[in-house]
Parts: C-alpha cells; structure tokens; sequence
C-alpha cells in the first residue's frame, strides 16, 4: 500500500512514524505547504517526499492523510475523493458549519471512504465505556461528565484561527459523549470566562469554558474545558447510570490531588499533553484507515459525524456569547 501525507506539523510527522511501522504500508510520500520542513521529516523518517502538495496527488497513491491546516482541509478532502482516493482527515472537516456542508454536498454521493479524525474513538478506556453503556449493565444513564483540561495555552496566534475553544477543544468531547452514548444533543447551554492570557479575549475566545448539554434521551452531559491546568493534561469521561457508573481517563498519571486524609499520591507523571495520553489510540485509529484503504472496513467515523458533533460546538459558542440555551436545530439552519 502506498499513502500519501499531507501536511508535516506535529500531528502529521507523529502520523507519519505511525504509518511507516503499519506492515501494510509499503511505502510512505510526505508533502507540506513548506516543502523544506516535508522534505526534512521525510529524510528523517526514511520516506519519500514531494516537492508540492499538487505532486502527492500525481504519485500513484492509495490512500491519503490530511493533517494540514485547517482552511486546506475541504479542498484537500475534494481533491482526494475526486481522485478516488480514500481520506484520512483530521478534524476538522472545515472551520466552520457552511463550509461542511459545502464539503459534504460535494462528497456525498461519492463511494470513496473518508475517515475523520477522532482518536478517542480508538482509546480502550472509552471504548470500554461505550461497551458498558451499551450493554446495559450500566442500566440507564442519567449524567455524563467530560473534561478536556490542557496543561498549558496554544502560541497566541493560533487562538484567532482555532475556532475558539468549543470547536477546538470540546468538540472531542461532544464526539465522545455521542459515541459513547449512542444518542444526539439536543439542546446546549455554555459559559466561558477569561483569567488567563489577554490574547483569547482579544480574539473573542475564552480560555475556560463550560457546558450543559440536554442529550434526546433526557440524559445531562456536562462538559468542561481550559486551557490552564498545570498539573497535566487531564482527560476524562464518567458516565453514571442508575446501576452502576464508570470513568475513563482514572489512572496513575491522572493530574488530580487528593487532599483526604491518609490518601496516597499518585505516582505520576501526569501526561504532558494529547499526543502522549493518546499514542495508543491514533496507532489504532491509523491501522483502520490502513483497513479502510484496503476495503475492508467501512470508514468508523464519516463526515456526517464531524458534522454532528460540530453542530454542537457551533451551538454552545452561539450559547456562550447570546447568554442563553441553544438548541441543535436552531443552528442546523
């Protein structure tokens, strides 16, 4: 199998060592929109490279990965399906609901895979709760709580060109509490505050913010996110049903203090950042665009679902700034 990589940043190059060790991957061409740094990466990997991301197109591929930036992603998705080239993406599709669409009215119709890119879908922890859930032993689910707290801000000029923190940030967990829980938001209610660095207010993020999400069952999910937790990268999922209740993310590097008498520290270290906590997840995520490459699987997460899920974060921004609960449908349109 032969995979083209567009885009050779952090994620990608971390892609990029990933694919080289699946067994069916025969051989490997980076490109990036700075063809100094593929070119760098791919002699470092021992791979190919391609001077223009126009070229990794015309190289005979298999399969693509896209983690380029943000804005290059619906043209890069086009592209690829068009080629009959099945996708791997990372999220998301494009910065915003109109562009999505446009992507998917584009797409849609096509046979041609496109996979993206939601890593905790393939973390054992929360595929262990999606299988209690499930099953029904946890009986039915009346909370879910997620928490996505990073260790330390993105460089301010990355803020402006995030899509805030909602979209950035908790859209993982808006994923997450969809797949886990097999059921649809319906309605959001969101709040965000400002402590921290002057450059979110300024691009008219947050850097803490908070969620209430209403699920169709009746099911309350709460969600909380900051870009200021100094103990470590700190994520979880506790999904607490009227039988019995589980937690994903509960480990000896969890980056919380117990300040109860008689109770021991954990030994740590806490993670350092996504990429650490979840190593096991993207291998596992990238050997099933592998299987997807190949035809044996269908792709485990679709556009529709980024769209899903980006619905949600669009709905606790609009939340956030109109200081009111939002339903699903209202930005459906």
């Amino acid at each position: 199998m032969r995979l083209g990589l567009a885009g050779t940043g952090r994620i990608g190059t971390t892609h990029a060592e990933i694919l080289k060790q699946q067994e069916e991957v025969s051989s490997l061409v980076l490109a990036d929109a700075d063809a100094a740094r593929a070119h760098a990466v791919a002699a470092k990997l021992g791979v190919e490279s391609a001077d223009t991301i126009d070229a990794l197109f015309e190289s005979d591929l298999d399969g693509v990965v896209i983690a380029a930036a943000t804005d290059a992603h619906p043209e890069l998705i086009i592209g690829a399906v068009e080629a009959g080239l099945p996708v791997f993406c990372e999220k998301p599709v494009a910065a915003d609901i109109p562009g999505t669409l446009a992507v998917l009215a584009r797409i849609g119709a096509s046979e041609v895979p496109v996979q993206l890119g939601f890593q905790r879908r393939f973390d054992a922890g929360y595929a262990a709760a999606r299988a209690a859930v499930r099953s029904g032993e946890l009986g039915w689910i009346h909370t879910v709580r997620a928490t996505t707290l990073d260790p330390a801000p993105p460089p301010a000029e990355y803020v402006p060109r995030s899509g805030g923190l909602f979209r950035d940030c908790g859209v993982h967990d808006f994923d997450a509490i969809r797949w886990v829980t097999g059921r649809e938001v319906a309605e959001v209610y969101a709040v965000g505050a400002n402590r921290g660095a002057a450059f979110f207010a300024e691009a008219g993020d947050v850097d803490t913010g908070a969620a209430v999400l209403t699920l169709d069952d009746g099911t309350l999910a709460l969600v909380s996110s900051t870009r200021y937790n100094a103990a470590g990268y700190d994520v979880r999922l506790e999904v607490l049903g009227m039988r019995d209740s589980v937690a994903v993310g509960v480990d000896d590097r969890l980056p919380l203090r117990s300040v109860e008498p008689g109770v021991p520290p954990l030994p740590g270290p806490a993670y350092p950042g996504f990429m650490e906590r979840f190593r096991p997840a993207y291998v596992r995520e990238l050997a099933a665009f592998v299987s997807v490459v190949a035809g044996r699987e269908p792709s485990p997460c679709g556009v529709q679902d980024a769209l899903e899920a980006f619905y949600v974060a669009e709905a606790c921004e609009l939340s956030r700034r109109e200081r009111r609960p939002v339903t699903i449908e209202e930005v459906r349109g």
